[in-house]
């Protein structure tokens, strides 16, 4: 996906271990580092994301949040930098909020602040599974704030297995507001 955006915009990578390499001609990777021996020079992806920030990004993407960088990517994720992106394991699409709850919970945000920031950050999330060997998409949701909670919710909008769900209109609605009417296609069930 990341190499479908605009060539001439600006995607800056942040990973532990360098997995994503879009095909893309601007592109900047940067990659953590443990500390050496001595324990010093130790770079976290806190670090680089605070980084990338100085670094003029049309889009910042975090490669497996595993830790608190998940805070610095939702704060990055809410200052303009649209279309950004993050990857983290969860045992189902489901299951994301949670598992972002925790992970915030270790950069010092708590529950409410998380949904607070995650909300208007992040509208979409693809769940990929292993079949075969491959990782497919198993799901596409969309994220939206909860009535009665405050928090956010996962809507299904398409799965592997039965195609267009209960949130279709609404991941059409979107992706129709950010690449114009005709950039979902009409799927029947």
């Amino acid at each position: 996906m990341l190499g479908e955006v605009a060539a001439a915009e600006r995607i800056l990578v942040v990973e532990d271990a360098a997995e994503l390499r879009p095909v893309h001609p601007h592109v900047v990777s940067l990659q953590g580092r443990p500390p050496n021996a001595e324990g010093v020079g130790e770079i976290t992806l806190r670090d680089l994301v605070r980084q990338a920030l100085r670094m003029r990004p049309d889009r910042i993407v975090v490669g497996e949040c595993r830790g608190p960088e998940v805070v610095d990517l939702l704060t990055a994720l809410n200052t303009g930098h649209d279309g950004g992106a993050g990857t983290l394991h969860a045992n189902a699409a489901h299951d994301a909020p949670a598992r972002l709850e925790a992970l915030a919970a270790l950069g010092g945000l708590g529950r409410d602040a998380m949904h607070a920031q995650l909300l208007p950050a992040v509208r979409c999330l693809v769940h990929l599974v292993r079949r075969g060997g491959l990782r497919v998409v198993d799901a596409v949701c969309v994220l939206e704030q909860n009535s009665a909670t405050g928090r956010a919710e996962v809507i299904p909008a398409w799965r592997h297995d039965s195609g267009p769900a209960a949130g279709w209109s609404l991941l059409r609605h979107l992706l129709a507001d950010r690449l114009g009417p005709d950039a979902c296609p009409v799927v029947r069930p």
